[in-house]
């Protein structure tokens, strides 16, 4: 018989619903829902009565990674749900000007470095990104389909066969 003890506890803020099911977490708030797999053979998660909790069967540094792990998903979870969460990224170009336009779940960057097609950057999930002048902004519930809508902007932009320092065109997060 395995002995379970609580390593940490979150109480649910009022306007937040969660739900725990075969290791599936969702949460829903007034700026959307998330979802979240946490599955471990050491480490489980319980909520009930407005709270949730992290249990833990063994006490070493590696489960206690994984409770750090889950408790600043579940934080994070809570803040996106309530808050959500922005990024900001800038648009920068030396020579020739780069016009970024988002088109469905795309983001299209035209005339960078003066190429002829598009270069194209796929949003993920539930984020929304604008375009402000020079500036992106990046919103939604999810921080880490934000970061990787980030990365992959950042990653559409990259440039390759040319000195890095000379060569700064590009769009990066601030």
């Amino acid at each position: 018989m395995i002995k379970w003890t609580e390593s940490w506890s979150l109480e649910i803020p009022s306007g937040v619903q969660a739900s725990l099911h075969d290791g599936v977490l969702k949460m829903k708030g007034k700026n959307g829902e998330v979802t979240r797999t946490l599955l471990n053979n050491y480490v489980r998660l319980e909520a009930d009565k407005g709270k949730i909790r992290i249990l833990s069967s063994k006490n070493n540094r590696l489960v206690k990674g994984i409770v750090g792990t889950w408790a600043s998903e579940v934080r994070n979870l809570v803040e996106g749900v309530q808050n959500g969460f922005q990024y900001e990224m800038k648009i920068d170009y030396t020579h020739f000007p780069i016009r970024v336009t988002v088109k469905g779940d795309s983001v299209v960057i035209d005339n960078f470095l003066g190429e002829r097609s598009p270069r194209v950057a796929r949003i993920v999930g539930s984020t929304k990104a604008s375009v402000k002048g020079d500036r992106i902004f990046l919103t939604g519930p999810d921080k880490r389909e934000i970061g990787e809508t980030a990365a992959n902007i950042e990653r559409a932009t990259r440039i390759k066969g040319f000195d890095l320092r000379v060569f700064q065109d590009g769009i990066y997060l601030l």
